[in-house]
Parts: C-alpha cells; sequence; structure tokens
C-alpha cells in the first residue's frame, strides 16, 4: 500500500472519541497517526494500519 506523510487515511474502525479520520505523520515499520476529531496522537504497526485503511485522501 502507498501510504505517505501528510495523507488522510479513513479507517474502518473508529478511534474512541468516534473519529475515523487521521493524518499520516510518520510512515515506517508503524505509523505515526493523528486522530482529527480530538488530536490525539498514536502509534500502531504498518500490518495493523494498512488492514484497517477504508480510503486515502492524497494531499497535494
Amino acid at each position: 500500500m502507498d501510504i505517505h506523510v501528510g495523507d488522510m487515511l479513513t479507517m474502518k474502525k473508529a478511534h474512541p472519541c468516534g473519529g475515523t479520520t487521521f493524518l499520516v505523520l510518520r510512515v515506517g515499520m508503524d505509523f505515526r497517526l493523528r486522530c482529527e476529531t480530538c488530536g490525539h496522537e498514536m502509534m500502531i504497526p504498518r500490518l495493523k494500519a494498512e488492514k484497517n485503511v477504508r480510503k486515502i485522501e492524497r494531499q497535494e
């Protein structure tokens, strides 16, 4: 999957705050994502993130 820093990801599973959109801050073996609803930042493994992505929106 081709995900870059600055992309907006819509995930299948919602964050506990209710938001489903996340901004990609770092890409590597794991992703650093920021919830767009509450601003919480988290690190999740690449495989788990790629499995749960519903849509990728590019920032150009």
